[in-house]
């Protein structure tokens, strides 16, 4: 069954591409869109959500809906990157390793835990 594939694979990038394809279709269906192309995402590494996790749920949510037929996403992973409190330097870093590499203060999150909506790209019709 798709659902329990959906369970053991993506339950954490279920729910955000649920929230991402409402917010979407209704972005979409108010400007008047017939057909939804292309879908881009910022999503930081900080969120814990797993790229291809998230593309597997977009498949999911988005195969039996006409409004979605083809649409693309495209998923720009976003590095986290600190402040240090103690000297001010700014740094990029993986997920575990927070330690500013200057002084060896605690770096403050600056970037890393954004989950945005880029840009969405439709089919609108032309007037007649």
């Amino acid at each position: 069954s798709p659902f329990f594939r959906i369970e053991r694979k993506a339950m954490h990038e279920l729910g955000i591409m649920t929230g991402v394809v409402d917010s979407v279709s209704q972005a979409a269906r108010e400007s008047g869109a017939t057909r939804v192309l292309k879908v881009t995402l910022s999503v930081g590494v900080m969120t814990e959500a797993i790229e291809d996790a998230l593309h597997f749920a977009f498949e999911v949510l988005t195969e039996q809906e006409p409004f979605f037929k083809g649409a693309e996403l495209v998923v720009n992973m976003i590095e986290p990157k600190s402040r240090c409190a103690e000297c001010g330097k700014v740094y990029v870093h993986d997920r575990f390793h927070m330690l500013c590499p200057e002084c060896g203060g605690i770096g403050r999150l600056i970037e890393g835990r954004e989950m945005r909506i880029e840009s969405i790209e439709v089919d609108i019709p032309d007037p007649e």
